[in-house]
């Protein structure tokens, strides 16, 4: 299948990601060109924002969550501005590549958000990465899920507030060929039990790029990506797994059979200007949450990354 090459951004190596890989084209009957569809791509529009919940609830805190693909990279490409005019209460960032001692000014002397936290790989500079940064102090920040072999790349944040926890995740991708397949099953199993542990304490939401498109209207070529790092049948049970331990996949919540939303896309083939995406990036809340969801966005016209930003809308 095609692959995503590695990519240099600001003298660093892009941690390799699988693409979609196209369906083969169908040629009509009596061998004329390949059908097409009617009206050129169909895109996702983000339809209003609902600022109440259903029963009522207006809205107490947004949360925007995007993987930057490469921080200084973002910050160039103008993603704080996006940032800015959005303005959530907190700010959720992955695969940031960029240690904290090369943060870009911009970011590292933002007001608007004084409280900052960052976390990146131990081994691999240039490599993976999360970021949270809040307009409000949280009352205790923790990184990784308290296991060695899982915390060495930096890829969990985890914010206690009031009355909630908030977990931003990067989670790891099976790679080229599923060469990182069985990791990525241990880390599924103990990244749920570590949510579990947390949801028993007080509600959770958890954000980020979870590497997984968990049902086939959640990638526009499901047939040709079975075997494929993000829709194999093993991440996607482990997914599953994790709607099973009591956890609710907000956009889904909200738009049960609403076809054509993704929000990453490979920079080959023209693959965003032909919505020929995945759905990789969630918002997933423990069930005490579930009365004061207001929406969940995806902002498919914001640019900067080959993923797109999220929004949560919640009454907390």
């Amino acid at each position: 299948m095609p692959k995503r090459g590695k990519k240099k951004e600001d003298g660093v190596l892009a941690e390799e990601k699988e693409v979609p890989e196209p369906e083969p084209k169908k040629a009509k009957k009596g061998g004329g060109k390949a059908e097409k569809e009617a009206d050129g791509p169909i895109l996702y529009e983000d339809p209003p924002d609902k600022l109440t919940s259903p029963s009522g609830k207006k809205y107490t805190l947004k949360i925007t969550s995007w993987n930057v693909d490469g921080l200084r990279a973002w910050v160039k490409k103008k993603g704080l501005e996006w940032v800015c005019k959005e303005d959530p209460d907190v700010l959720c960032l992955q695969e940031t590549k960029c240690a904290e001692k090369q943060l870009p000014a911009d970011i590292r002397d933002m007001a608007e958000y004084p409280h900052k936290y960052w976390a990146c790989s131990d081994d691999k500079e240039g490599y993976s990465g999360v970021a949270m940064l809040s307009k409000v102090k949280p009352i205790d920040v923790t990184f990784g899920i308290g296991e060695e072999e899982h915390d060495k790349e930096g890829r969990v944040i985890t914010a206690e507030f009031p009355s909630y926890f908030l977990v931003t995740a990067y989670v790891p991708n099976a790679g080229r060929g599923l060469v990182r397949l069985e990791y990525r099953q241990r880390w599924d199993v103990a990244f749920r039990s570590y949510l579990q542990r947390l949801a028993a304490r007080k509600a959770l939401i958890l954000c980020g790029d979870l590497n997984v498109a968990h049902q086939e209207i959640d990638l526009k070529n499901p047939k040709g990506n079975k075997k494929n790092a993000g829709f194999t049948p093993e991440e996607r049970a482990g997914f599953g797994e994790l709607l099973e331990a009591g956890f609710t996949d907000t956009f889904r919540h909200f738009y049960p059979d609403t076809p054509y939303a993704y929000t990453f896309w490979t920079y080959m083939m023209n693959a965003r200007a032909k919505n020929v995406g995945w759905r990789l990036d969630y918002f997933l809340v423990s069930k005490g949450l579930l009365e004061g969801l207001c929406d969940s966005k995806i902002r498919s016209g914001a640019l900067g990354s080959d993923h797109c930003p999220i929004t949560l809308y919640l009454a907390v």
